[in-house]
């Protein structure tokens, strides 16, 4: 995780906010006006004080009754207004935010994403990005109200002696600026580990949910809940020191709004001792003061939680900062399918060296076959044929042309690439089989599963096409799955197709049917083919074996 500081975090988050600038506005104004209605309730009833004393003040008692009252609706309606504004902020910008995590993610899908926590990339989506409302909601105009109510109370205090505004000016920045400042340096180190914990969390339950049969099974359930226990009683202990530094934040609070409010009146005392002020200048500046620290109380209570929150943002951002192996193309050139090919094509996982100047031709309409053991780089092959990566040396072409200087949505209309493992989503069979075509009719659905021999199957279902499938497919077997996957492959109508050991979930009847599937495509549709079953090679035209990377 790239390590950015809290400004630099603070300032990434304020520049999205662009989009909403004139309703941040009117939160801002609404705060300040909602704040000041709040602070001169209890100056007014100083000024009536004053009034009852018989000494000299601006409003008649009168006048200041309908004041406080006007000023105590205004101060309600102004309150939810701004909360309102800044809650639709929130919640907007979440969205936004939201919306540019997946972008970046289908970004740098699927190399970027291969190997990474899963657990941990469902934290950033859900925990990270909601914490970010702390910030939306409740930092970013208050912090805007606190330095406008700030300036105008001390312009305020100040008019009645300059040095009772520096007083004023002096706690307010203790107050609003020392104390959280004091506290985001004390608690940053706890908020990023914090957070780093909690997306470890988040990845060992889905991995004991996922791994529940096997836990069962061989008798590890205990094992798991006491690996659990464990890591949840970590967190607690993270979060408990936390909250240390909270309550400790807001203690330090207290004290210096206690201080400077003794500070101004005593400050008011000397000076109207000397003459300097009369017992307004002491009375009203006081009052004022004592009650003019609630915008900036509510920043100093935000410098421990918000480290909680920068922690959050700095995750979220490095997903859209992070840069992906394969960049979109968009202005090279679309491609009508007239074959591929590798040219001494090096590939390298970090310092491990995978594939070593592999050259093969697959021409249009031909079915090739690429066969070696687990482990020789045939997966990657196809990898690199879909773009998922570059190879390091050579070239990998599709139609004559380098494969990076081709479209990326081109490319993908002219390829359907089949995994090993076919992943379903919860929804239903039809629905999963449209992600390949959209538009694609039930006629034409119904045609792709026949030719991938899963059909029938699916008619014996009790709602056909409609049946939902479990969560990652579960309620299906491994060959179903499969066979879904071709099925899929064939509705997207692509004139390439790649498959990755199509057949290792199935059994030898199955294989042969699937195998058939394939033959009746041949003349329609470019096949390369990679399997260790040497029975799958049957069907090829031409056979390529691979061995450790190199061809054989």
């Amino acid at each position: 995780m790239k390590t950015r500081g809290n400004l630099a975090v603070m300032g990434r988050l304020v520049g999205m906010v662009r989009p909403l600038l004139p309703v941040m506005v009117c939160a801002v104004a609404m705060g300040v006006a909602g704040f000041l209605c709040a602070i001169f309730i209890p100056v007014l009833g100083g000024y009536a004080l004053l009034d009852v004393l018989r000494m000299s003040t601006p409003l008649s008692l009168h006048a200041i009754f309908w004041c406080v009252l006007v000023f105590a609706l205004l101060r309600g309606v102004l309150h939810y207004a701004e909360q309102a504004c800044n809650h639709f902020i929130a919640f907007k910008l979440l969205a936004l935010i939201r919306d540019k995590v997946f972008f970046a993610l289908r970004r740098l899908a699927p190399a970027k994403l291969e190997g990474r926590d899963k657990g941990d990339l469902i934290s950033v989506l859900t925990a990270d990005i909601e914490l970010l409302e702390v910030f939306y909601a409740h930092t970013l105009s208050p912090v805007c109200i606190a330095v406008l109510v700030s300036a105008a109370m001390t312009a305020f205090i100040g008019g009645y002696h300059p040095a009772l505004g520096a007083v004023a000016l002096a706690g307010y920045l203790a107050v609003g600026v020392a104390v959280p400042l004091a506290a985001a340096r004390r608690g940053r180190a706890k908020g990023e580990e914090f957070r780093r914990r909690f997306g470890e969390l988040n990845a060992f339950v889905l991995d004991s949910l996922r791994g529940l049969k096997e836990s069962i099974q061989y008798g590890r359930g205990e094992a798991r809940l006491e690996q659990m226990n464990a890591r949840t009683d970590a967190l607690s202990r993270e979060e408990e020191g936390m909250k240390v530094g909270a309550g400790t934040n807001a203690a330090a609070t207290g004290a210096l709004i206690l201080l400077f409010s003794a500070a101004m009146l005593f400050g008011a005392a000397a000076l109207y001792g000397r003459g300097a002020v009369d017992f307004t200048g002491v009375l009203i500046p006081t009052v004022a003061m004592m009650s003019s620290f609630g915008p900036v109380a509510a920043l100093a209570s935000l410098g421990s939680s918000l480290q909680n929150t920068f922690a959050a943002g700095n995750r979220v951002l490095d997903v859209l900062d992070e840069a992906p192996v394969v960049e979109e193309v968009t202005d090279g050139r679309d491609i009508a399918f007239s074959g591929a090919a590798c040219e001494e094509v090096r590939f390298s996982y970090g310092e491990e060296e995978i594939l070593r100047g592999i050259t093969l031709e697959v021409r249009e309409n031909e079915i090739v076959g690429v066969v070696g053991r687990s482990g020789s780089g045939k997966s990657t092959l196809l990898k690199l044929l879909m773009r998922f990566w570059d190879p390091q040396r050579g070239a990998v072409k599709l139609s004559g042309e380098k494969i990076q200087a081709v479209n990326t949505a081109s490319l993908r209309r002219a390829e359907s690439f089949v995994t090993q493992d076919t992943h379903l989503f919860h929804d239903s069979i039809e629905a999963n089989l449209k992600i390949a075509a959209p538009g694609a009719t039930r006629e034409q659905v119904v045609e792709a599963c026949k030719k991938a021999a899963v059909h029938e199957f699916i008619c014996t279902l009790p709602r056909g096409y409609d049946t939902p499938v479990g969560e990652l497919g579960e309620t299906l077997s491994g060959g179903e799955r499969q066979r879904l996957g071709l099925a899929r492959a064939f509705l997207h109508g692509a004139p390439l197709i790649l498959l990755d050991e199509p057949t290792s979930n199935l059994d030898s009847l199955n294989e042969a049917v699937i195998l058939h599937s394939l033959c009746r495509e041949r003349g329609k549709r470019t096949v390369v083919l990679v399997s260790h079953r040497a029975s799958t090679m049957r069907i090829a035209d031409r056979v390529y074996p691979v061995e450790r990377g190199r061809m054989s």
